[in-house]
């Protein structure tokens, strides 16, 4: 690490300020340009003491930059773990203020909830398999702090992954009844196709993600307990959303999920 302590928690407050405010900051790298991998997660690891110390509870973990879009949108090569805190939560068909955030943009996203604990080294997506307990859809909401979405890797995995809102299905599905590489989803803002892929996109197949997310966290001294709500990636690319947009996103075997920014 090249951050010290009081320069961690400096960057932890600012970034979280800048979350939970609405209010957008240019990417801290260009202050900071020695900051190396582990100041980066330990700012986010801040940040989440910081959510746990007022009462909030992680819900999940998430990897992001997982979709070969995604990658080529924001021009990165490697994926990004963060996590997402209770009050991001929305209910289906439920409605999210556009203005509590700054420049928000949904994603349609395959999760798993464990049955068993995974940890790395080591990991993979035989693994994965035998610790799924089930399948399930959502949308995320991400919202990048940084102006303009203009980050680099460093700068994002500081920013939780630019972790905001997100939107959990009502339809649960035990792995053996799907072949999560072709599932197809469909993203619909407004009634109009936005964006279509299959869950190969992600990693060639989404329980990738989750076995690099063990594997990172067992390089830390850390694993996935069971029970643990684990969101895999977009399998889309992110598409911009306004106030007033409708949003609903059709799964392949795992029905939809809708929302309404106002």
């Amino acid at each position: 690490m090249n951050l010290d302590n009081a320069t961690i928690l400096k960057l932890a407050e600012h970034l979280e300020n800048a979350e939970l405010q609405a209010h957008d900051v240019t990417k801290i790298t260009n202050d900071y340009p020695d900051m190396d991998w582990d100041d980066a997660y330990a700012i986010q690891d801040e940040i989440r003491r910081r959510k746990e110390a007022r009462g909030n509870k992680i819900a999940g973990l998430k990897c992001g930059l997982t979709s070969f879009a995604k990658m080529k949108q924001m021009g990165v090569e490697t994926p990004v773990f963060g996590f997402v805190a209770d009050y991001m939560s929305r209910p289906d068909g439920g409605e999210i203020k556009h203005a509590e955030l700054i420049h928000p943009k949904v994603e349609a996203e395959i999760c798993i909830v464990t049955k068993a604990p995974l940890k790395g080294p080591g990991c993979h997506v035989a693994a994965v398999m035998a610790a799924t307990d089930f399948v399930i859809p959502a949308v995320e909401v991400i919202d990048s702090r940084y102006r303009d979405f203009k980050f680099d890797l460093k700068s994002v995995i500081a920013d939780n992954t630019s972790s905001s809102r997100f939107v959990i299905g009502g339809t649960m599905r035990n792995l053996d009844e799907l072949d999560l590489r072709t599932l197809g989803v469909v993203l619909e803002i407004n009634g109009e196709i936005r964006t279509m892929a299959a869950g190969a996109a992600v990693l060639g197949h989404p329980l990738a993600a989750v076995a690099m997310l063990a594997n990172h966290l067992g390089a830390r001294g850390q694993e996935i307990p069971a029970g643990t709500f684990i969101m895999t990636g977009g399998v889309t690319e992110a598409i911009t959303v306004n106030a007033g947009d409708n949003v609903n996103v059709r799964f392949q075997d795992l029905g939809s999920v809708s929302m309404r920014f106002v």
